[in-house]
Formats: structure tokens, sequence, C-alpha cells
């Protein structure tokens, strides 16, 4: 793929933490860069539509990630939420400024995958395998699961050990087998698989922390409860992957 990236650029600091993450990708993809500016007075609607006709015709698209008044996370209906939702291609929110972030740890920490171990997605588990081996990074795959149905009968009392070890057990083993195709892929990726007790939306959250770049899947045209929730909370670059 020689694809550009494209790269939507305003006065904004995570405006100017995204064309800086857009541009050492390009670097380290061997793309060319492509930077549109997106202000104006133009609704956020025709901006959106904009971008993504651009997108359309590259490797991915690059977007600050921005909050209402200042809070972390993309506000529904902005462009960057829309552009996420709809793009046919990967879309990269860049956060920046404020609460601590600081894009330097962009560039080093490990790339988070979240995996839905029971129907993992070629284009989703492509795209952070790729990103992980261009960086040089550990790839942390996550797979969040819930206790089945018939656990219930035990609530609110303790689960059994050994039931909930049992359970546990054959999600890992999902998790290795779903994984299995992209580590023998990608033989020079350091994988560490994490199965994990919780919602997707905590389990991602949880692992954008130490994390260079967060990978997720999108799977209609709607970013979900869970990515939303995502996207408001996290401390790194967000790539959102259409299955």
């Amino acid at each position: 793929m020689t694809e550009p990236i494209v790269v939507g650029v305003d006065a904004s600091a995570p405006s100017r933490a995204a064309v800086e993450w857009a541009a050492e990708d390009a670097r380290l993809r061997g793309l060319p860069l492509r930077v549109v500016r997106i202000e104006g007075a133009e609704p956020a609607g025709g901006v959106a539509v904009a971008l993504l006709s651009l997108g359309s015709r590259a490797s991915c698209t690059v977007l600050g990630l921005h909050g209402e008044d200042g809070v972390p996370g993309p506000a529904a209906g902005s462009v960057p939420h829309e552009v996420a939702a709809r793009s046919n291609l990967p879309v990269l929110l860049v956060p920046g400024g404020g609460n601590g972030r600081t894009d330097r740890r962009w560039r080093t920490g490990q790339v988070a995958l979240g995996v839905d171990a029971r129907d993992p997605v070629s284009a989703v588990m492509d795209f952070a395998f790729d990103a992980a081996r261009r960086r040089g990074a550990r790839l942390h795959a996550v797979h969040a699961w819930r206790l089945p149905s018939c656990a219930e009968q035990w609530l609110p009392y303790a689960l059994p050990e050994e039931d909930r070890g049992a359970w546990e057990d054959q999600e890992v083993q999902l998790l290795s087998d779903a994984l299995r195709p992209w580590r023998e892929q990608y033989p020079q990726v350091d994988v560490y698989e994490d199965v994990r007790l919780q919602s997707p939306s905590a389990a991602l959250v949880r692992a954008s922390a130490s994390a260079g770049l967060l990978v997720v899947g999108r799977a209609d045209r709607s970013l979900g409860s869970t990515l939303r929730a995502v996207l408001e909370h996290t401390e790194c670059p967000v790539a959102v992957v259409p299955r």
C-alpha cells in the first residue's frame, strides 16, 4: 500500500500532536504524508465528509482527539467522532495536551490490541501486528471475558474457585488459538497474552495506560458504547480499524 497518510489539522494541541504522530508513522511505513487544514466556518458534518472523501484514498486518517470544554475524548457529533465511526479505512485518534499526557512515550510504548478471541478480525489483527513490528514494540493482546450464564446460580455468593479457574483456562486457550496465525506470520513480534474478567471497555482503558498505541475494531457505522468509553478515557493514540 502506497497511499498517503492523511492528517487533519487546526490550531489545537491535539491537532499538533496528531501531525507529529502522522509524520512519525509516515516515516516508519515509508508513506507520503498529506496535511489538510480543517479550520473554518464550515459545519462539522461538512468537514467530516471532506475528510472521509480524502481518507478513502489514503492508508489511514489521523486526527487530534478533542472533547467538550477540554475534557478528553471526542464529543458526540465532532469531526473525529464522525470520521472514526464512518471511515472504511483505519482512523488514528491522537490525544494531546493537558491531563499529564506526553507524546514522548507514544513512540516507545507497547502496542495494545483489543481481541475478541471468539471472532478475531484479520484487518484489526494485521494492523496491530504490523504496527508492533515496525516500532519494534511488544504487542499486548487483551481479551475481556464474562462469566457464563450458569455462574449466576452462585451470585451474589462466592463463585467456586475451581469453576472460575476452569472457565478462565478456556478463555486463555481461546486467545492463544486466535493469535497463533499472526504469531506465525510475525515471528519477530513479542506478544503478551492478557485475559481479563472485565468489561471490554475497562480492560482496554487499563491496557492503554501503559501503551504507545491502542488498536481496536469497529463493527458497524457507529462507535458503539465500548469504543466511546475507551475514547473518553484513553491516554494514548487509538487506531479504530473497521472490520
